[in-house]
């Protein structure tokens, strides 16, 4: 068990040596300092579990003073405002600047004993479920991916068989269910090391700047292009190039991505001169790719090249066990990465979130509690932290089957209900593009995208904050 160390800062000698001397007899470790800035110098130094702080310390810093300053430096100590001078105004000044207890002079060997032990049992726990936690992540984590779901494991299995191979991967899952990060697992298994990865998004971009994005182009092939610029392919040359979205390329683009799958080979655009490259193809789609050849919009033959090994990731509905280990983990990652203090949640705010269906998957999560976070006020997120969901969901309606509120029709092609489902979600969203891209799953350059190309207008009664969309 560790061993925890205690500071007393106190400006009376007696007093502090005194204390540091009952608190040394219980076998604790004990330092002592006689003025705030004494004390902000050892606690720079040293991680203190617990701090006795005197309220009145003339001349110099006082003790609310000194607690604030400490707090900054070690936000896990817990502070005790010790003080001769209790009134209730001194108690409720202590205690709203975040004093963990408030004790008043003179005090009692056994009074103070009582004291560290209840605190100090409580830290042990806390620090047991913290190691617990960490051991129960490790034993879920598969190259940055954490799961305890049988299919996941599966699919951890296969990633572990096919990554040394340089076989191109089918990846299927819907958005925000972390195809990237199952691509980036292979790359890594396959010896990646410094070899590259290169994503590309087939969906953020028109078919002329993709083919440009993916192959180059040379110094004058269109308006703008004032140098050769190298492309994805090129970039990702002795590595792994991810393809995002492929079921959204244009026919022209799947027959030339079906000639580099064949043959290695490419010009750029404008070019004469073909460029060779080895690279490996990962690619990932949300779209049911063998319906789409059926109905004739995308090439078989590009589709058998594509589907050599196929890997399904499972929705986040279908494998609700992962969301307290992604919650606990998500919590832990975005507080260090927005510098907020929350270190976790409740099982009231664990039911909720594990009570819902999570349309945008693992993406839609980890958005809802960057937003909880953000909003934090304490350093615990309850079922209060999370209402903004439950507005979401009455904001839907009745019989809602999704975050839009949208029932889809019979009869209706796959390009008539994503308009439809954009346009019930942009309503439930009064127009909130970065709100509507969250509960869809997709990023907001993708959605601009998808605004423009079935001419969505723009939603009546939309606030001014809310963003336009951006001309092509």
């Amino acid at each position: 068990m560790k061993r925890w160390k205690i500071l007393i800062v106190d400006d009376e000698r007696v007093m502090r040596e005194s204390m540091a001397a009952w608190l040394r007899e219980d076998g604790y470790d004990v330092d002592a300092a006689a003025s705030g800035r004494e004390a902000l110098d050892r606690v720079r130094e040293t991680d203190y579990a617990i701090c006795f702080v005197d309220l009145k310390m003339p001349p110099g810093m006082d003790g609310i003073e000194t607690m604030l300053e400490l707090r900054k430096i070690r936000p896990d100590a817990a502070v005790i405002i010790i003080t001769a001078y209790a009134t209730v105004d001194t108690a409720i000044t202590a205690m709203k600047e975040g004093a963990q207890e408030y004790i008043v002079k003179p005090c009692s060997p056994e009074e103070i004993s009582l004291l560290v032990q209840r605190i100090l049992k409580v830290k042990n726990l806390q620090r047991e479920n913290l190691i617990l936690r960490k051991k129960l992540t490790r034993q879920y984590e598969f190259q940055d991916i954490i799961s305890k779901n049988r299919e996941m494991h599966e699919i951890f299995e296969l990633i572990r068989r096919v990554g040394p191979m340089r076989s191109t991967v089918l990846i299927q899952g819907e958005s925000g269910t972390g195809k990237e990060m199952v691509a980036r697992a292979i790359h890594a298994c396959g010896n990646g090391g410094n070899r590259p990865f290169v994503a590309v998004s087939c969906a953020a971009l028109a078919e002329t700047l993709l083919e440009s994005e993916m192959f180059g182009h040379e110094r004058g092939a269109f308006t703008g292009a004032v140098a050769r610029k190298r492309g994805k392919f090129e970039l990702a040359d002795g590595g792994t190039i991810f393809l995002d979205e492929i079921g959204e390329i244009s026919p022209k683009l799947q027959m030339d991505l079906l000639r580099v799958l064949q043959e290695r080979k490419f010009f750029r655009v404008g070019g004469t001169e073909e460029v060779e490259v080895e690279v490996r193809v990962i690619a990932a789609t949300k779209v049911d790719l063998q319906e789409a050849v059926r109905a004739g919009r995308f090439r078989d033959d590009l589709y058998y090249r594509l589907n050599v090994i196929t890997m399904e990731v499972p929705p986040l509905r279908e494998r609700k066990e992962d969301i307290p280990l992604l919650v606990r983990h998500e919590v832990e990652r975005l507080s260090l990465e927005l510098g907020k203090e929350v270190t976790d949640v409740t099982e009231g705010a664990l039911r909720l979130l594990m009570d819902l269906d999570w349309p945008g998957n693992v993406r839609e999560l980890e958005n809802a509690l960057e937003r909880a976070i953000v909003t934090a006020s304490g350093r615990v997120l309850s079922e209060e932290n999370f209402s903004f969901l439950a507005r979401e969901a009455a904001a839907a309606g009745p019989g809602a089957t999704g975050a839009s509120g949208w029932t889809p029709p019979s009869n209706a092609t796959l390009q008539d209900v994503e308009r439809q489902v954009i346009e019930a979600t942009l309503r439930g969203t009064g127009g909130n593009i970065k709100e509507a891209s969250i509960i869809l799953g997709i990023d907001r350059s993708t959605l601009y995208d998808k605004i423009r190309r079935y001419n969505i207008p723009r939603v009546p009664g939309a606030e001014a904050e809310h963003e336009p969309v951006p001309k092509g």
